[in-house]
């Protein structure tokens, strides 16, 4: 079961109209959107996105509970203002983003993202689109599987596992999870540690074959300009690429007053303005780690919408 993660301290920094609509760009198997539609009034509704269809399904009966003031869309987060808009959404008081891979996504094999579990080499969040891992790792260029390897994984080895990953291509198509771990390890010679050789080349495969950084930017900007203004953003993200992004985005929408070099100041931002609800990123308490460790490296940053004074 899916354990959602920092799920008090983002109820208490994102829900500030319990009368307001609220989107949950990344529904999962609705474990957040439910403790968010808990606490609304009546009036409240909640969208829940997700790229995965079968999340769309599973959720179906978990919000079955809150009738209409559910509304579940299949979809990319980075499409939100679209998608809200084929139910006459176009502003809200709050968006979460929580962009932890699901569970279930990792405990079933046939879905790819594990190397734990012997599975067809798939990744996508959404199968109906794009290539999958196993159409990466045997079709791009030597160089282009290195660079994302170290781009998105930030492996060191990235070099040497592209290497091993082409000539174990020449003799026949990885098509397997487990063909893929082997000889990543084997290029990294072997386990040196409590962590798989393989965790960051699929991570970065996931990445890759997801576009999630491009994703991540162009939700994080469609969602700020869907805020209404004392709206907020909660984006809670579990390694140092996605809470960069984050970081960086929030900063540039942030209200700054540059000194002029003849005299007086000026606004610096990027629209729409935003202050930040927490200077620094909030982590999971000794408790929460205690109960589920998936929460260690989990962060979530606040933004609230502020017209520019």
């Amino acid at each position: 079961m899916h354990v959602p993660v920092l799920l008090n301290e983002m109820l208490n920094l994102l829900v500030t109209n319990p009368a307001g609509i609220y989107i949950d760009g990344t529904l999962g198997r609705g474990g957040h959107a439910t403790e968010i539609l808990k606490m609304l009034s009546p009036e409240g509704r909640l969208i829940g996105l997700d790229r995965d269809i079968e999340a769309i399904r599973q959720t179906e009966e978990t919000l079955k509970e809150f009738g209409e003031q559910a509304i579940q869309i299949h979809g990319n987060f980075a499409d939100m203002k679209t998608l809200c808009k084929t139910v006459g959404v176009s502003e809200v008081d709050g968006i979460l983003l929580d962009l932890g891979v699901s569970s279930p996504q990792l405990d079933v094999a046939e879905r790819g993202f594990s190397f734990g579990k012997d599975g067809p080499l798939d990744m996508r969040m959404d199968q109906s689109q794009g290539r999958s891992a196993a159409d990466w790792v045997n079709e791009e260029e030597e160089e282009a599987l290195a660079n994302v390897i170290y781009q998105l994984g930030e492996e060191r080895d990235s070099r040497r596992i592209a290497r091993a990953i082409v000539q174990a291509r020449e003799g026949r198509r990885i098509e397997r999870t487990l063909d893929l771990a082997t000889i990543v390890g084997r290029a990294k010679g072997g386990r040196r540690g409590p962590a798989h050789p393989a965790t960051k080349t699929f991570q970065a495969l996931r990445m890759a074959v997801n576009a999630e950084l491009e994703s991540l930017e162009a939700g994080l900007e469609a969602g700020l300009s869907m805020l209404r203004e004392g709206g907020r953003m909660a984006v809670i993200t579990f390694h140092s690429l996605e809470d960069r992004a984050v970081k960086q985005c929030f900063k540039r929408h942030v209200v700054k007053r540059v000194s002029l070099q003849q005299g007086g100041e000026e606004l610096n931002f990027d629209e729409p303005s935003v202050q930040q609800v927490n200077r620094k990123p909030l982590r999971a308490a000794r408790q929460e780690l205690a109960n589920n460790p998936r929460a260690r490296s989990a962060k979530l940053r606040v933004v609230e919408r502020k017209m520019a004074a």
